[in-house]
């Protein structure tokens, strides 16, 4: 998948005002890694991923 890394799968379908793929990416910021939230539609998943665009991030530093 384009060089990332999936840290974790949340279904698309959790209960109305949840965000746990959200609050999981947030939680690995906090850690220091450059978490982001994509939505896979082939699978209906929200995927928790590391890895693209990690040098754009140091260009902005």
């Amino acid at each position: 998948m384009d060089g990332r890394t999936v840290l974790e799968r949340f279904p698309a379908g959790g209960p109305r005002g949840s965000w746990p793929a959200e609050e999981f990416a947030q939680a690995r910021r906090l850690e220091g890694l450059p978490a982001e939230v994509v939505m896979d539609l082939a699978s209906d998943m929200f995927l928790v991923v590391v890895g693209r665009g990690d040098a754009a991030g140091d260009a902005a530093a």
